[in-house]
């Protein structure tokens, strides 16, 4: 029995090449198409058995690539989702990949390197994204830094009044917290900021406009 795939373009013409392309490949015949997410989850909704794979297009009206990827893993957690785009800036990969897509792949991707993406998905459950230059690795080391690196909205409220003339004790006394605890937002902010003081923490947070005087 042939892997099912799914495939969710909003560009008509290349939904349908793609399409074909798919039944092209030894093992792969496409089972349903769509225009967009929700013509899809429409779609599936009808289906006896659901494809094994959906190739999901990153930048769609009515519900985009990110919204589809959440919706059918909600529905549908066992399909495996391919993100499919023009682009490969950082934020769409991490992105589609958080919403649970196990490979991006660029719609330039040669026909032979597809019909081995779809192969490594459906066997392996993910795709090497090195072979078509995009590291995952980078990219999900750079968010998780992005992650680790965030000021919370306290430590905002902290970075602001440090602005003023108050004392890190009138602060702790303004937030209603322990000195300890506003010991610990300054250290992390330092941290955070990669600054050795008051000065140019809040130096710092104006450059990144954490921070209004």
């Amino acid at each position: 029995m042939k892997i099912q795939v799914g495939v969710v373009d909003d560009m008509q013409l290349f939904l349908k090449s793609l399409c074909y392309l798919i039944d092209s490949f030894k093992n792969f015949e496409v089972s349903v198409d769509a225009l967009n997410g929700e013509q899809l989850l429409e779609k599936m909704a009808k289906m006896d058995q659901c494809p094994d794979i959906i190739l999901v297009d990153v930048n769609m009206p009515v519900m985009d690539g990110l919204q589809t990827a959440e919706n059918v893993l909600k529905k549908y957690p066992i399909i495996k989702l391919v993100a499919l785009s023009l682009q490969d800036d950082d934020t769409s990969v991490i992105n589609m990949l958080k919403a649970g897509c196990c490979a991006y792949l660029l719609k330039d991707i040669h026909p032979d390197e597809l019909q081995r993406a779809l192969g490594e998905v459906y066997n392996k459950g993910y795709y090497n994204a090195d072979l078509v230059n995009i590291n995952y690795r980078r990219l999900i080391t750079k968010a998780k830094l992005e992650s680790e690196n965030r000021i919370s909205d306290k430590e905002k409220i902290f970075l602001n009044l440090s602005c003023s003339d108050l004392t890190y004790k009138q602060i702790a006394i303004e937030m209603k917290l322990s000195e300890r605890t506003i010991d610990g937002f300054r250290e992390s902010l330092f941290n955070k900021l990669n600054v050795e003081s008051r000065v140019g923490m809040v130096l710092e947070g104006l450059r990144r406009n954490l921070v209004r005087l």
